[in-house]
């Protein structure tokens, strides 16, 4: 029979073994969903890929160092995931918009759209510290 530090430590290790499969499992869901197709018998992620392809040659170097810099506060192992979320939504209004050539406006848009609500905070403490002037994008928040 278990008895003293060890059955402490046993049943610690089981309640932390099921709180990060439970952790694990709730993001891999998430991801499964978002490759679930729509109606249109794309996925979230499948449209997200389209517009960052067909969005590419649109992009010029002063664009792509901004909105690099605008994910430099996301901790690195969701960069690779925010920047192509948000380049995909800022491909989005490019494409729909038509545009030559994707600019700051545009780019600061997406940005905003792409951005989960909660993050909103961080996000105007980012535009602040670049000097980006909001009232333009009051709208979006």
């Amino acid at each position: 029979m278990l008895q003293g530090w060890f059955l402490w430590f046993i049943l610690i290790w089981i309640f932390l073994l099921v709180f990060m499969f439970a952790i694990g499992g709730y993001f891999m869901f998430r991801k499964f969903l978002k490759r679930m197709p729509k109606e249109d018998g794309k996925s979230e992620m499948d449209w997200e890929e389209y517009y960052v392809k067909e969005s590419q040659h649109l992009w010029g170097p002063e664009e792509k160092a901004l909105l690099e810099d605008l994910v430099s506060p996301v901790p690195e192992l969701f960069r690779d995931v925010a920047r192509h979320k948000i380049a995909g939504k800022i491909g989005e209004l490019a494409l729909k918009e038509k545009v030559p050539k994707i600019t700051e406006d545009l780019v600061i848009r997406g940005y905003i759209q792409a951005t989960p609500k909660r993050d909103h905070k961080f996000l105007r403490k980012k535009l602040f510290e670049n000097k980006i002037d909001i009232t333009p994008y009051e709208h979006l928040f």
